[in-house]
């Protein structure tokens, strides 16, 4: 039977353990995953149609690449299954809402904000430096 030292020893010296970057990023890589899970008390209209696709295909991508390298990295997995559940779970409340197309594609909104004026106000000339 394995002491926890020597667990807690093989787990700091595992090719995907804390001393490299491939346990560090699938691990604040859960940061989106909990702010998607956030969202889920947001209104289904106000949920981006585009960033969920991108948050699912995102999960679905890396969750398979996750499974072909070596050695496998079940932080990596875990992460991205997870993000491809809770995007497919927000396209779902998206699309059962009827509001799929809601967005604005952002030549329009970039074309509404030109056209207002509203936009950020430039000076015609830099100031140079006095030196």
């Amino acid at each position: 039977m394995a002491t926890i030292g020597s667990k807690a020893r093989q787990f700091w010296h595992h090719p995907a353990g804390p001393k490299t970057i491939h346990f560090w990023a699938p691990t604040f890589k859960w940061g989106i995953s909990i702010a998607n899970v956030a969202d889920f008390k947001r209104p289904p209209e106000q949920v981006s149609f585009p960033q969920q696709i991108a948050v699912t295909a995102t999960g679905v991508i890396w969750s398979r690449f996750a499974t072909q390298i070596t050695p496998v990295n079940y932080n990596l997995l875990t992460v991205n299954v997870f993000m491809a559940f809770t995007g497919m779970y927000q396209l779902s409340r998206k699309i059962s809402a009827g509001s799929a197309n809601t967005d604005v594609p952002v030549a329009q909104a970039t074309e509404t904000v030109a056209a207002s004026g509203s936009g950020p106000q430039v000076p015609p000339q830099m100031p140079t430096s006095k030196t």
